[in-house]
C-alpha cells in the first residue's frame, strides 16, 4: 500500500500535468472587438514601461510568446469594486526604470465582474466562504491575478495596500490545498509571509473567514507569541501558515517536527515593506531553506531594486506581472481631503491638544516619529483627561493586539502610533489622519494617509503639521503626485496650556522622565532623516522644541554617529533605531563613533564635539 507521501507526490504530478496548456494567440473577434486571448510578452528589458497592448513592443522572434486563455471577453472599466479589501490607499506611480521582472498582463476587466464567474474553477466551500463574507464583486487585482494563479503560474503583483490583494492570493492558495487533498500529516503546503504582526493577524482573520467550510488546518506564527505552543501546533500539521519572517525562520531552523518539505506555494505580501524594516537577510535564508519546486506569489506596493532582486531570488520560473492603477495621475484617492498647517516648534503641542480636544468624538490617528514620543504623549494626554490609545514597536505583543482590535471596533477614539500602523492595516471608518511628525519620505506619507477614505463611498481627512523650515517637503510631495492645501485657523482659539504643561512636567517625576526620553528620541530621529536639505537638525531651536515637550530648559542630548555621515533611521514601525549591519557603509562599519552633544545656552545653540 502506498505511503501518504507517495500519494501526495502522485497528486502533485497529476496537477502539474493538468495545468492549462498555452495556445497560440487568436485574431480579434469582429463581433465584439475584444481579443479572445490575452498576450503575455516575455520581458526582454525589465525597464519596459506600461503601455496598452496595441502599442506594446513585440518581443524578439527568438523568444516564444506565452498566452493566457480566458473564457469570456470583457471590457475595461476602472471603477473600484465592492470588496472586503476595498482599500483606496494608493502608491505613487512608478517609473519605467523600476518595473519588476516578468511578463506583463493587460486584461480588460468589467467593474462588475462577479465571484460567481469562478464557479467550476474554485471549489464550493471557498465560494461559500466568500459569499458569507458578503462579497459578490471582484476588485481589479483579484480579477487579474486569480485566473493565472489558479493555473499554477508564478506571479508578481504591483498593487497598493488595500487593493483587495489578500483575497487575490488566499483564494488560489486555498484551492491548491483543497485539490491536493492536504491532510495535517502532510504538513505545511502554503506559507504566507507578512511584514508586521498586525498585518499577519489581519491576513489570518480573512483566512479564517474563507476556511469556514473547509476541514484543512491553518495557523499563525509571529514574534511576541508563545513559541512552544506554536511549535506544538506545527508538529501536528498546519496546512496553511501565516507568519512574520523572524519567527518563521526560527521555526524552520529550530523546530524539528515542522514538516515543510511538501510546500507547494510561497506568498510574500508587502515585499517592499518586509525589506524596508530590515528582514532582507531573514527572507533570503527562508527562501534557501524552502523546497525549490513550488508556486510563488509576490506582492509589492512599490517597485525598487531590492524587490526586483528578491523576485529574481524567490521566483524560479518566468513570472506573470500584474499591475494595478499604474495609469493613475493622483497618488491618493479623490475622496481624501488633505492639507497642512505651518506651526512654530514651541506651539506644536498646543495645536495638537486643541485639535484632539475638538475632535475627541471622532476616530483619529496621530503619527509620531518615535516609540518614546508615542509613549510620552499617551501618558500625558490620559493624565490630563484626554483619553487616547497607543500602538508602537516597544509594546508587549498582547498589548498591541488588544489596542489594535479595541480601536478597530470603536466608533470613536484617538490612536497615537508610529509607522507600525501606517501600512496594510484595515482600520474601519477613520475620520482624521494627523501627522504630528512629518514622514521620512513621500511614500510613507501616502501609506499613512491611506488609513482613511478606504472603500467606496467613504471620505476622510488628513493633516500634516510642518515647521516653517520644513515647507520644502511640499515640493517632494508634489513630485510624488500629492498636492496639499494650506489649512487656515485662528491662533487665538488655540488652547494656551503652556504654563500648566511646564508646571506639570517639572513636578511630576514620571512624566518628566518620559518627556526627556521623548525629546531625545525626537532629536535623534530628526538627525537621522533622509531628506537632510529639508529636515536639517541645525535649523532646530532646541529651546523652542523643548517647550513642546513641557520643558523650560532643554535637556542635553547625545547623538552617537559614525565618523563619516549621519546615523540612519530604521524604516518601519519600530520608530527610531540603528541597524549598523544593514545601514552603515561597509568601509565604516567597524570604526569608532563620535558623540554629538546638543545643548542650549542662553539664546544661542551651541554644538560641541567630544
Amino acid at each position: 500500500m502506498p505511503t501518504p507521501d507517495k500519494m501526495l507526490t502522485r497528486k502533485i504530478k497529476k496537477r502539474q500535468k493538468k495545468k492549462m496548456k498555452l495556445v497560440p494567440p487568436q485574431k480579434e473577434s469582429p463581433e465584439n472587438g475584444v481579443p479572445d486571448v490575452e498576450e503575455i510578452i516575455p520581458s526582454e528589458a525589465k525597464k519596459r514601461p506600461f503601455a496598452d497592448n496595441k502599442n506594446s513592443e513585440k518581443a524578439p522572434k527568438k523568444k516564444k510568446k506565452k498566452v493566457l486563455t480566458k473564457e469570456e471577453p470583457v471590457e475595461v472599466k476602472t471603477e473600484a469594486s465592492d470588496n472586503s479589501e476595498k482599500d483606496n490607499d494608493t502608491k505613487s506611480k512608478t517609473n519605467s526604470d523600476n518595473q519588476l521582472p516578468g511578463s506583463s498582463v493587460y486584461q480588460r476587466i468589467l467593474s462588475d465582474q462577479k465571484f460567481s464567474t469562478l464557479e467550476g474553477k474554485v471549489c464550493e466551500p471557498t465560494l461559500m466562504g466568500v459569499k458569507d463574507m458578503g462579497f459578490t464583486t471582484m476588485t481589479e487585482i483579484q480579477a487579474k491575478a486569480i485566473p493565472p494563479l489558479l493555473e499554477g503560474h508564478d506571479l508578481v503583483g504591483a498593487a497598493q495596500t488595500g487593493s483587495g490583494k489578500t483575497l487575490a492570493f488566499l483564494i488560489p492558495a486555498i484551492e491548491l490545498i483543497y485539490k491536493l487533498k492536504f491532510k495535517p500529516r502532510n504538513g505545511t503546503g502554503v506559507i504566507i509571509l507578512s511584514p508586521t504582526r498586525e498585518l499577519s493577524m489581519q491576513t489570518f482573520g480573512v483566512l479564517m473567514e474563507l476556511m469556514k467550510h473547509h476541514h484543512h488546518t491553518y495557523g499563525l506564527v509571529m514574534g511576541g507569541s508563545n513559541r512552544s505552543i506554536e511549535a506544538q501546533k506545527l508538529s501536528k500539521g498546519i496546512n496553511i501558515l501565516v507568519a512574520t519572517p523572524g519567527r518563521l525562520l526560527d521555526h524552520l531552523q529550530n523546530t524539528p517536527d515542522f514538516l515543510y518539505k511538501n510546500l507547494q506555494c510561497l506568498i510574500i505580501d508587502e515585499a517592499d515593506r518586509i525589506l524596508e524594516i530590515g528582514f532582507e537577510e531573514e527572507v533570503k535564508q527562508i527562501i534557501k531553506l524552502l523546497p525549490k519546486h513550488r508556486q510563488t506569489m509576490l506582492f509589492s506596493a512599490t517597485q525598487t531594486k531590492k524587490t526586483e532582486a528578491l523576485t529574481t531570488l524567490a521566483v524560479k520560473q518566468e513570472p506573470i506581472y500584474v499591475g494595478v492603477d499604474d495609469h493613475k495621475e493622483q497618488a491618493t484617492v479623490e475622496s481624501l481631503e488633505q492639507g497642512y498647517i505651518v506651526c512654530p516648534s514651541e506651539k506644536r503641542m498646543m495645536v495638537l491638544f486643541t485639535f484632539l480636544k475638538k475632535n475627541r468624538k471622532k476616530k483619529v490617528m496621530v503619527f509620531f516619529s518615535t516609540c518614546m514620543s508615542v509613549k510620552y504623549h499617551h501618558e500625558l494626554f490620559n493624565y490630563i483627561d484626554l483619553p487616547v490609545m497607543s500602538i508602537h514597536g516597544k509594546q508587549q505583543q498582547t498589548k498591541r493586539t488588544a489596542t489594535f482590535f479595541q480601536f478597530c471596533n470603536a466608533e470613536s477614539g484617538i490612536l497615537l502610533c508610529t509607522d507600525v500602523a501606517a501600512r496594510g492595516l484595515d482600520i474601519p471608518a477613520v475620520d482624521w489622519i494627523v501627522q504630528y511628525d512629518p514622514p521620512d519620505d513621500p511614500k510613507e506619507y501616502i501609506h499613512r494617509v491611506g488609513r482613511t477614505a478606504r472603500g467606496l463611498g467613504t471620505s476622510g481627512h488628513a493633516l500634516l503639521i510642518l515647521r516653517p523650515e520644513e515647507l520644502g517637503f511640499l515640493r517632494y510631495l508634489k513630485q510624488s503626485k500629492v498636492t496639499l492645501n494650506e489649512y487656515e485657523f485662528s491662533w487665538n482659539k488655540i488652547a494656551d496650556i503652556q504654563l500648566q504643561l511646564e508646571k506639570l512636567i517639572s513636578k511630576n517625576y514620571f512624566l518628566n522622565q518620559s518627556a526627556k526620553e521623548a525629546f531625545k528620541s525626537y532629536l535623534r530621529a530628526y538627525d537621522s532623516h533622509h531628506l537632510k536639505t529639508i529636515f536639517d537638525i541645525d535649523t532646530i531651536d532646541l529651546a523652542k522644541v523643548s517647550k513642546s515637550f513641557g520643558f523650560t530648559v532643554p535637556p542635553a542630548v547625545e547623538l552617537k554617529v559614525a565618523n563619516k555621515g549621519p546615523p540612519t533611521k530604521r524604516k518601519g514601525g519600530g520608530g527610531y533605531g540603528y541597524f549598523n549591519s544593514l545601514n552603515a557603509p561597509t568601509s565604516h562599519k567597524n570604526k569608532a563613533g563620535k558623540t554629538k552633544i546638543y545643548r542650549q545656552k542662553g539664546g544661542n545653540k551651541k554644538k560641541t564635539i567630544k
